[in-house]
């Protein structure tokens, strides 16, 4: 509707500022001669938005020029109150101000939305932190959220998975993203995306030089960028295996980023097959954690590393008996 595309047109002109007819048209799905047609509606209806020509134009309020909105609708007043758990607003030390804007909004919200807006905060929570995580070191963000907010280049003492000893990096952030309850910096090294864990950060240092992104290039594009380099890892080793039923659930759930497929089950067999795609054979091992709950049909060399890897621990613990004898 043309009225919602007009206040969705005042609102991003209060909160960006100068924006560009095609990135409006961008956001809005329109064209930019629309996106004309629109403002100049806006500016008929008494709004002091006016067009300014040139490489560095665009479309801008009058100075100063401020509105109250409450033009919501109930699903979007409903969607303002469906929370995350509070994890992640506490981490950066905004729990209290969230409570205080909900408030706020609250009493903003048409009567007739207040109700509705209500009960799905007191009947949805998203918590996106996964089921037994485990003890996890703790996180100040305080030093990264500077730093990301004063556009500052950082220097990081950082400790790789598997590494004893941090290393130090001077890297570009972008921004701070929480993926499963875990929190991460996204930066740029060297002009190259990197994605480092803050619980993984030893120091933080923010240095006078500004930060140095990439033109045109925002935190999401990086976080796609990372999260796909993540994801799809390049597999290259086929491995058929076999799962007893009553583990079926867990070795789905354990090994969803490895599946090359969703197995064939008819509901009723003991055992079900199931394809899985791992970039090294050492990668496999993680399969012993099922003993003799899953047996691996294929490659032969994936069932020889599985074997080697059970008799050394075998021996390991028949070694320590002995010693204690």
């Amino acid at each position: 509707m043309k009225s919602d595309r007009l206040l969705s047109i005042l609102l991003l002109l209060q909160t960006r500022g100068r924006v560009t007819a095609p990135e409006l048209a961008e956001r809005l799905e329109v064209s930019v001669r629309t996106v004309y047609r629109d403002v100049e509606a806006l500016s008929a209806a008494g709004v002091p938005v006016y067009t300014e020509r040139g490489r560095h134009g665009g479309i801008e309020l009058l100075a100063g020029f401020r509105t109250d909105v409450t033009g919501l609708t109930a699903d979007e007043s409903r969607a303002l109150f469906v929370l995350v758990a509070q994890d992640a607003h506490a981490a950066l030390g905004l729990d209290a101000a969230l409570a205080s804007a909900l408030r706020k909004v609250m009493a903003a919200l048409p009567a007739p939305h207040r109700p509705a807006a209500d009960l799905t905060g007191r009947r949805v929570l998203v918590d996106a932190t996964r089921w037994l995580g485990g003890p996890r070191r703790a996180v100040d963000l305080a030093v990264l959220q500077d730093a990301v907010f004063a556009d500052r280049r950082l220097r990081l003492r950082y400790r790789h998975s598997g590494h004893a000893d941090p290393r130090t990096y001077t890297v570009d952030p972008y921004g701070l993203v929480s993926k499963a309850g875990v929190w991460y910096l996204v930066a740029d090294r060297r002009g190259r995306p990197r994605l480092f864990r803050a619980d993984r950060v030893r120091s933080a240092t923010p240095l006078a030089e500004p930060v140095r992104r990439r033109p045109g290039v925002e935190l999401a594009d990086v976080w796609e960028v990372l999260r796909r380099r993540v994801e799809e890892r390049p597999g290259g080793l086929d491995v058929t295996v076999r799962v007893r039923r009553s583990r079926l659930d867990l070795f789905l759930r354990l090994n969803a980023a490895s599946l090359a497929a969703l197995p064939d089950d008819d509901g009723v067999s003991e055992w079900v097959t199931a394809r899985l795609s791992y970039g090294v054979v050492g990668e496999a091992r993680a399969l012993l954690a099922f003993g003799d709950r899953i047996e691996v049909l294929e490659p032969d060399e994936v069932r020889a590393e599985l074997a080697a890897a059970a008799a050394s621990v075998t021996e390991l613990y028949r070694r320590q008996d002995r010693s204690g004898e």
